[in-house]
């Protein structure tokens, strides 16, 4: 079985047999960008839904024949499934759970919209103030209490000013959940203009890219919303102004905190598919990995027709998914991140037993909240500065895309011109040994003097044998212009990918919106982004280098741009520390101080190095080869963009791209 998918992989056929088993309902596999069949990575590059453990099995074997460890099909399919480790009802209902404790009964102190998409709630109770951040991202909604606080804008939005006058100073009176479907609805009290007390609802959707927040009057009627949903974005709901909010229904799904067992085996019965799709397609806010719980939990195969059950083991199976039913109810929650050898692997609010002992460990947490922001906070900061430098990114990757061409057309053409010498050559010795011709001729022989060797020349039977030798000399004049012309010309364009292939470098390393704005005055000075205007007012510099402690105490510090490298390098760094950068692709200047310490040891080396691969291009490899030398050695180039300098001799070593080190105040 091993071998015969094995030379399934290595013939191009693979994809024709993996389409043949969608056929069957045994495969289904989206692709996120052009497959690699001899180098899969099945984390990234496609989504397993449907296929028997035994399969997947082989498969990850075939991908990571190295792999130490069991390694069960339940766990790939899990990571497949659930990569995106979506909010379920669940989890919502934890939230809720732990809110009630916390923020019912407080009073609204401060409302703040530091992203477009996204609020800041404070809350005072129980003698303290809590924080609550609420962010209907399409890519990354969530809700959880944080004790971080955000910088706001300036200028707030009109969201924001229009909770601030009506719900500034209100108090929480209710936070529910409606079933078990993903929403958390704040009934909130507060006094009008008149000074008359009224009651208005904050609904918080938490459900992908239709996530959203909603500012509702007591009866029902929108009042604003921090997204709009007009008709022609959505057949199913408008979210406007003076609508009436209801929960979208697109598909008929059971409440499964009232449904009794009865009503419970009639629907898995009536359902033809594997029972733990029945179980997500058929409750309302049952996860995939929830419902692959609940089958683990009553010892029944997840992949089995659910129509085929036997009376036992549908009883069975409805008596354990009622219990669940029951803790959720209860407020019975265990939150814990599960992880396996390469992160986190799933979350729930529940115990995932059906993921651990498999070379799976699992982390417990008091707090849903901590447990959200432990695992999404890093995630939501990449994500939205990603959004931030979507057109920049564009226009980088378009004129890399351009250049790209650009450079392979010129190095055709300059291959083109290698055969210059030959035609020099003809002319000379058509000088040389012209007189034999007698005219007429469409080729002439004769001993090429430099070689020793018999070589045959095409002429032109119209002209004389000096006129085809000027003819040669021309051909060859004119590719030795080409030649000349095209170096220069190749020289350039490899020049301006480097530099692009460095901004994009700077772009993925970028933390913050601050970083930002270096790169674009570089793209700004370079014409890639339109110059500002005379009059507009220069953005202010905030953003600084890395900083870090190694582990001997030596400070260590890492450029985010190509401004930054300049100023390390050639501004900062003093002549006896240390250089660090990655080989032959583009990445981060890095500085070891040495601070006159004399020797130092190779501990802060070793570091310093997998800094430098860390903030390289090759951050995704296993490997990475740096070189490392004086700053004192160290040249810039007459000319060149930021950041790009020479040397001649280097140390060089091998680092694994890590940044375990912690950055300083």
């Amino acid at each position: 079985m091993l071998k015969a998918i094995s030379n399934l992989f290595e013939r191009s056929e693979f994809l024709i047999w993996l389409l043949f088993l969608e056929k069957f309902q045994t495969l289904r596999l989206s692709y996120d960008r052009k497959p690699e069949p001899c180098t899969p990575d099945l984390r990234v590059r496609c989504k397993m839904r449907k296929l028997k453990p035994f399969l997947l099995f082989y498969f990850h074997k075939l991908c990571y024949p190295n792999k130490q460890g069991p390694v069960s099909g339940k766990q790939i399919w899990a990571r497949q499934e659930c990569s995106n480790m979506a909010f379920d009802g669940i989890t919502i209902a934890n939230l809720a759970y732990e809110f009630k404790s916390t923020l019912e009964g407080g009073k609204i102190a401060k409302i703040a919209q530091p992203e477009k998409d996204e609020l800041l709630i404070a809350v005072k109770n129980n003698r303290e103030t809590y924080r609550l951040q609420i962010s209907a991202s399409a890519s990354l909604p969530l809700i959880y209490l944080t004790e971080n606080n955000k910088p706001s804008p300036l200028t707030a939005p009109n969201f924001c000013m229009l909770l601030r006058k009506h719900i500034g100073s209100a108090r929480i009176l209710s936070i529910t959940q409606p079933g078990l479907e993903r929403i958390l609805e704040f009934e909130l009290e507060h006094l009008d203009e008149m000074g008359d007390l009224c009651r208005k609802k904050l609904i918080v959707e938490i459900m992908g890219k239709h996530s959203n927040i909603i500012f509702c009057k007591e009866d029902g009627t929108i009042i604003d919303s921090i997204k709009h949903v007009s008709a022609n974005m959505s057949s199913v709901r408008e979210v406007l102004p003076g609508r009436e909010y209801f929960i979208p229904q697109t598909v008929a799904k059971e409440n499964p905190l009232t449904v009794t067992e009865a009503d419970f085996c009639r629907i898995i019965k009536a359902a033809p598919m594997a029972v733990q799709k029945a179980l997500y397609n058929h409750f309302t806010g049952i996860s995939p990995i929830v419902a692959e719980e609940v089958c683990h939990l009553a010892s029944i195969d997840s992949d089995l027709s659910s129509n085929g059950l036997s009376e036992a083991e549908l009883t069975h199976l409805a008596h354990t998914f009622c219990l669940l039913m029951e803790d959720v109810k209860e407020g019975r929650f265990s939150p814990a991140i599960i992880y396996d050898e390469e992160g986190p692997l799933e979350y729930a609010s529940i115990p995932l037993t059906c993921l651990e002992g498999k070379g799976c460990r699992r982390e417990d947490w008091s707090s849903i909240s901590a447990l959200l922001e432990s695992y999404y906070a890093s995630r939501d900061s990449r994500t939205r500065i990603r959004q931030k430098s979507a057109d920049l990114r564009r226009i980088v990757q378009t004129a890399l895309e351009r250049n790209y061409k650009k450079y392979d057309l010129q190095l055709k053409q300059l291959k083109d011109t290698e055969k210059r010498e030959k035609y020099r050559i003809y002319g000379e010795l058509l000088n040389t040994y012209g007189y034999e011709l007698a005219g007429g001729e469409k080729s002439f022989s004769c001993i090429n003097y430099y070689t020793g060797e018999e070589i045959s020349i095409p002429l032109d039977p119209q002209l004389s044998a000096k006129d085809n030798a000027k003819k040669h000399f021309d051909k060859y004049n004119k590719l030795k212009r080409t030649f000349e012309a095209l170096t220069q010309l190749t020289d350039q364009t490899k020049a301006e990918i480097d530099h692009l292939e460095s901004i994009s470098s700077a772009l993925d390393i970028a933390l913050a919106e601050n970083d930002l704005v270096q790169i674009k005055e570089e793209l700004m000075e370079y014409g890639y982004v339109k110059k500002r205007r005379p009059n507009d007012k220069r953005p202010k510099i905030t953003s600084k280098p890395f900083h870090y402690i190694s582990s001997d105490g030596y400070h260590i510090y890492v450029g985010k741009n190509n401004y930054q490298n300049e100023e390390l390098t050639f501004r900062f760094a003093n002549g006896n520390d240390w250089w660090f950068h990655a080989k032959g692709i583009p990445g981060s200047h890095v500085i070891l101080k040495n601070d006159g310490k004399g020797e130092l040891p190779d501990r802060a080396f070793e570091e310093a190095g997998a800094l430098a691969a860390f903030y390289s291009k090759g951050r995704e490899n296993e490997k990475v080869e740096i070189d490392y030398i004086q700053k004192k050695n160290i040249k810039k180039v007459t000319g060149a963009a930021p950041g790009f300098v020479i040397y001649h001799t280097n140390y060089s070593l091998v680092a694994i791209p890590s940044c375990n080190l912690k950055e300083a105040e």
